[in-house]
């Protein structure tokens, strides 16, 4: 399994920026796809997710201002990003659960300057 995250970068505030995560080596279509994101000094937390049958859910922070959406074709999920503030400036992973062990991708850096 291998996943590849882009699109990270450095965004003013109130600004925005689209991930993509790229899979390799799964049957991508039947899987949850994960974007979690980890702060300096904070831990790793879930930030998205969208199911096989495109069902989403977000954590509280960014309901509404970000937007997980996936295509089965081209093998991908992204993560929208609109209204970005300081709070948002992380590393951000996709992710993904095959075989009861979690896969990551190495990490994208968003930082937002205010």
């Amino acid at each position: 399994v291998q996943l590849q995250a882009s699109g990270g970068g450095l965004v003013q505030s109130g600004g925005s920026l689209n991930l993509s995560c790229a899979a390799k080596g799964i049957n991508f279509r039947i899987h949850t796809m994960r974007w979690h994101r980890q702060a300096p000094g904070k831990e790793r937390e879930l930030v998205a997710l969208i199911t096989d049958k495109g069902e989403t859910n977000y954590t509280d922070s960014v309901r509404g201002r970000f937007i997980i959406s996936r295509n089965n074709v081209r093998r991908k999920v992204y993560l929208q990003m609109n209204s970005l503030n300081s709070e948002d400036t992380a590393v951000y992973y996709c992710a993904i659960r095959w075989r009861a062990a979690d896969y990551w991708g190495q990490g994208t850096q968003v930082t937002v300057s205010s």
